[in-house]
């Protein structure tokens, strides 16, 4: 079998390792044309930060891939030929292939604004962006992000880091109100002004004005301002990367629409990662997963079936976590940003406002739903196995020093959160965990 795998980020790695450990005589194949090398996404910022080299971004050594048997094709892969079972490149011959992963990302979304071509004015999803930004933000004093979420944060901060005056623009009345209750919002805007950055809500790009040169110099917001942008990034999302599939005349709608073993509408192409849109996604879950981990799962459940172990993806407890300057974040389970019926939310902050813990949980059962935890660091499998178990609100309050990943000696906040949790609700018991006294004995 020549498993020929388009894409070599998490997913297309993770599907080609696994497919190696499945299938030991199998040739595998990946192609990609932004970097020779599979490298961290997630660790892009603190390149341009100066924390890390690119060497220190590969999870593998370079001798890795042919030490595994995998080869790989620095090109752009330019078309599919679904009936020939081809892969065309824009350099070199074409490729052959038994099973054909489709793991190719996503691509920024912008709108079509006046002066977007300005030099200056990109989007930031990948390795090529960094380097482009490196070079345009070099020596400005001024620039302004465009649009919230986790890519927002993540430009704000990589320009602080240099000194740079930030000016971000969010269009919602509240900091990534589509994803956080306002609490959580609130504590985040307050977090990001001690940083002096220039947070404005209710507030959209108009227009990009440009000097002689072509390169952007100011942005006109639609309430009329006019502010100084020597460089201006946007963080208005990202989607599907669907041009192989539509041309090869895939089934597409926001995605590459995939069956419960990744299957796409043509036979032995597959389609996993944010390109992939699942045709019936569970109950409450989403068609398109964007998350580094759901990549890595879908990688390596599509392995299993392109290998002839027909596995459906299964994606278990929704997670995320992020980092809001020095602020981590953690989220399990379900936390929308309002509440839904039958569900209630306790949510405790420390008055420092660089702590908080929210807690859903049903009102029938009084069984856990989700979890949102800043400046508090939880443990995974611990929150995976309270909400699979349906774990009662009081039994999760009582054991919640279970869950604390805090360093050793991190002050602990477990019994301000009990308390606060019986002023809230009152007619709910929490029983009080046992305390080990000397030796270990149970008092």
């Amino acid at each position: 079998m020549h498993l020929v795998i388009i894409g070599n980020g998490i997913t297309g790695v993770t599907a080609a390792i696994t497919a190696r450990r499945l299938a030991p005589e199998a040739r595998i194949t990946l192609v990609a044309a932004e970097s020779a090398h599979h490298y961290s996404r997630p660790a892009l910022m603190y390149l341009y930060m100066g924390h890390l080299r690119y060497a220190d971004m590969k999870p593998y050594e370079d001798w890795f891939w042919a030490e595994n048997r995998l080869e790989l094709v620095h090109a752009e892969a330019t078309g599919v030929d679904t009936a020939a079972r081809t892969v065309q490149l824009a350099t070199g011959p074409a490729l052959a292939y038994d099973r054909l992963l489709l793991a190719t990302g996503s691509v920024v979304r912008t709108p079509d604004w006046p002066g977007q071509q300005l030099a200056g004015v990109q989007g930031f999803i990948g390795l090529p962006d960094v380097e482009t930004m490196a070079r345009d933000t070099r020596d400005i004093t001024h620039a302004v992000v465009v649009g919230g979420g986790l890519i927002g944060v993540e430009l704000a901060e990589m320009l602080h880091s240099r000194g740079i005056h930030v000016t971000w623009l969010v269009r919602e009345s509240r900091y990534w109100q589509s994803v956080l209750p306002p609490e959580e919002s609130a504590m985040l805007e307050a977090h990001f002004k001690k940083y002096h950055i220039d947070l404005q809500k209710n507030t959209e790009l108009r227009e990009l004005r440009g000097d002689a040169q072509g390169r952007v110099q100011s942005v006109v917001t639609t309430t009329g301002q006019a502010l100084p942008a020597e460089w201006v990034g946007l963080a208005t999302g990202v989607m599907p990367n669907l041009t192989l599939a539509q041309a090869a005349g895939l089934d597409t709608d926001r995605g590459i629409l995939v069956n419960e073993l990744l299957e796409t509408s043509a036979p032995g192409v597959y389609a996993a990662g944010d390109c992939a849109q699942h045709r019936q996604p569970a109950l409450g879950e989403v068609a398109v997963e964007q998350l580094w981990y759901t990549g890595r799962m879908q990688g390596e459940t599509v392995a299993h079936t392109i290998c002839g172990q027909p596995t459906p993806y299964q994606r278990g407890e929704w997670f995320n976590s992020a980092k809001f300057f020095n602020l981590e974040y953690q989220t399990y389970g379900r936390v929308p940003a309002r509440p839904e019926a039958g569900i209630a939310s306790f949510c405790w902050q420390h008055p420092n406002g660089q702590h908080l813990l929210r807690l859903n949980f049903r009102e029938a059962d009084q069984a856990v739903t989700g979890v949102n935890a800043l400046g508090l660091r939880q443990r995974q499998d611990v929150w995976e196995r309270w909400l699979r178990e349906k774990t009662p609100i009081g039994s999760v309050l009582a054991q919640l020093a279970a869950a604390n990943f805090d360093p050793e000696f991190a002050r602990q906040h477990e019994a301000a959160i009990r308390r606060e949790f019986g002023r809230q609700f009152p007619t709910i018991e929490v029983t009080r965990p046992r305390r080990k006294g000397l030796f270990g004995l149970v008092r």
